[in-house]
């Protein structure tokens, strides 16, 4: 499996996988408009993505984190926004790939760690998690406004 940034010309296929990752999480499906998203996250250079690429030159999952920093830690922070693998292709090991590539961005770029954020229903995803070297934060709430 090869592990890499991902390039304006993976455009079309990365739109597919994150379309269907968008309907894991009981989004519409709009092909269109994660297009768009997608173009303008590469364009403008304001999120990581990387692709894990088989051998066929097939995109079977991507990661995407985006900056954020920490006041009281005085460093950058990687959030690890979104994970998805293909279903034809889970259970080797690409997941953990992507999260190893990831780690590496943050350790490369100078940042304290990465956050991610998971539903708590995501069976396969709480269990991955931990077994990558991610640890539970119990002591914090996690809140949210939405418009």
């Amino acid at each position: 499996m090869n592990y890499r940034n991902v390039e304006s010309y993976d455009l079309e296929k990365i739109t597919d996988l994150f379309d269907a990752y968008r309907v894991f999480y009981r989004k519409e499906s709009d092909k269109e408009s994660a297009k768009n998203f997608l173009e303008e996250r590469i364009n403008q250079k304001d999120s990581e993505i990387f692709v894990a690429e088989n051998q066929e030159g097939n995109l079977v999952g991507f990661v995407q984190l985006y900056p954020i920093f920490s006041s009281t830690r005085m460093q950058k922070l990687w959030l690890l926004n979104d994970l998805f693998v293909n279903p034809e292709f889970r259970g080797k090991g690409i997941s953990k790939g992507l999260i190893e590539t990831s780690k590496e961005l943050a350790k490369d770029s100078g940042a304290c760690g990465l956050l991610l954020e998971t539903e708590k229903s995501n069976i396969i995803g709480n269990s991955l998690y931990p077994r990558t070297g991610f640890v539970l934060n119990e002591a914090s709430n996690f809140y949210e406004w939405n418009i």
